[in-house]
């Protein structure tokens, strides 16, 4: 990683010198491409975004031009005139404290994430071994726990094992089974059989239910977040200016496919009065199955679910909580024992750390009986607080751009600063969005939503940081320590 203290405009091969990985630890652009994917996309909305028909297209391509374009885009320039990762981008565009700032939302966020992750596993195996498990609180506990552990030992192997799991998960448990439904959805609509849900020109558009529908944009453009995760991976590719923004314009093409074809292949099948959102998309499929009598097929293709969610999970263990390893020991933000790795230089003791706080949460679900409102805050609260994290790194971009216009960038994002007033626009959008109570809310007090999620962003998000940035002493820095840790 180049240092935000030594000169920026150094020549590229120098610093490719000193970051680029041991040719053993190389990882392809395919590979990091669908490592990318993995960490975006599932097949979990489908059975949401299948109610609305034919209108799910408009839903998912708004937030893609004015979210996903922009952060593939202008992360893939980042990438490759910079390594290093948001860490790095956001402290030669802004300063060193937004840098950490950004790296510290980047990887707080996933506080919950695995969580939420894990206990869609904890349902989907469920399904599959004995549906009444799915609302055991002690099923869900073990299955993320172990789960969870299960990632930090595979993760503590090293970042290529990573990246072969993740993009065995995506291809056995997303790309298979997405195209298993489409295929289905167009044998049923070439038997003759009418579409469940209109697909007509008349429908292309959902029906404007005021703030509701604004919600409802503003919340996919969250399902697209993470694309510029791998970008600290950046240095384990053998010719990152190329292939870097190479892998983000194939997974960018990747997510719009898994997200849009499945939605809209359920909406042929399933009449929109027979979703079930709760059961989610192991219904979807089994009402899909019915149509031909494979029934049987159910359960495999939950395992499948299952292996695409742990290889996504792979990917966020691998990348948020590194981009936090290095800029904390170059600059002294974290204690020494979060700075230790292991033996294959692995983050291992942020991810054990991390795994503390995850294994009590998942205790909350075996001993609170009703822990789903209050998780539900906690979740909005680490949206907002990687939302700030995007903020930042478009006001970098722009800053980068015209700060260091000849620095050389494998990659020149077309129309930058449109792009990033775009993003930040979007961005601002969802972050104001998330103090409006959803539906799942009930009849709750509007403004002791707003303050809690307002606490805890600010908590998590701003103070949490703060308190590291304030304490840290100069005997924290460890830039040249190697990353491998005292046998």
């Amino acid at each position: 990683m180049s240092t935000v203290d030594g000169p920026v405009d150094q020549p590229p091969a120098e610093a490719a010198a000193r970051t680029r990985a041991p040719a053993a630890s190389w990882i392809s652009w395919i590979a990091l491409a669908m490592m990318t994917t993995s960490s975006v996309a599932s097949l979990r909305p489908s059975p949401t975004m299948a109610v609305y028909g034919l209108a799910c297209v408009f839903l998912y391509l708004i937030p893609a031009i004015v979210f996903l374009l922009p952060t593939s885009l202008v992360s893939a320039e980042l990438a490759s005139g910079w390594e290093g990762g948001v860490y790095n981008w956001v402290a030669l565009g802004i300063s060193k404290p937004m840098g950490f700032l950004a790296v510290w939302c980047q990887f707080a966020m996933t506080i919950f994430y695995y969580p939420s992750l894990l206990g869609y596993v904890a349902s989907t195996l469920a399904y599959v071994i004995n549906p009444a498990l799915a609302s055991s609180g002690v099923w869900t506990a073990l299955v993320i726990m172990v789960a969870y552990w299960s990632g930090v030992f595979i993760s503590s192997r090293g970042t290529k094992g990573v990246a072969g799991l993740a993009s065995g998960g995506l291809i056995i448990g997303t790309l298979i089974p997405g195209a298993l439904l489409v295929i289905l959805g167009m044998v049923f609509l070439g038997q003759g059989n009418p579409s469940a849900a209109p697909m007509t020109a008349d429908h292309l558009l959902p029906a404007w239910a005021g703030i509701a529908s604004l919600v409802l944009i503003v919340n996919n453009f969250l399902s697209y977040s993470g694309m510029e995760m791998n970008a600290v991976h950046v240095s384990s590719l053998r010719n990152p200016a190329k292939e870097f923004p190479r892998s983000m314009f194939v997974a960018m093409g990747l997510v719009l496919l898994i997200f849009i074809l499945p939605a809209l292949a359920i909406s042929w099948v399933v009449p929109a009065e027979q979703l079930s959102l709760t059961a989610g998309v192991m219904q979807a499929f089994d009402a899909v199955f019915a149509q031909f009598g494979w029934q049987w097929l159910t359960p495999i293709i939950g395992i499948m679910l299952v292996a695409a969610s742990l290889g996504g999970m792979l990917t966020w263990l691998a990348g948020p909580s590194k981009g936090l390893l290095l800029i904390s020991r170059q600059e002294g933000y974290l204690p020494p024992f979060l700075q230790r790795v292991n033996k294959r230089g692995v983050q291992q003791n942020i991810l054990v750390t991390q795994g503390l706080v995850t294994t009590v949460i998942a205790l909350l679900y075996a001993f609170i009986p009703d822990v789903s409102s209050a998780y539900w805050i906690f979740s909005v609260i680490t949206t907002q607080v990687y939302l700030i994290m995007y903020l930042l790194m478009f006001v970098a971009a722009v800053r980068l751009r015209r700060k260091f216009p000849d620095h050389p960038r494998g990659y020149r994002a077309p129309m930058l600063v449109g792009l990033c007033g775009v993003g930040f626009a979007a961005s601002l959008a969802a972050l104001l969005i998330g103090f409006v109570p959803p539906s799942q809310f009930g009849g709750g007090n509007a403004g002791m939503y707003f303050l809690f999620v307002a606490a805890g962003a600010l908590g998590l998000g701003l103070l949490v940081p703060f308190l590291f940035y304030r304490m840290r002493k100069p005997s924290w820095k460890q830039p040249d320590q190697p990353e491998v840790s005292p046998s």
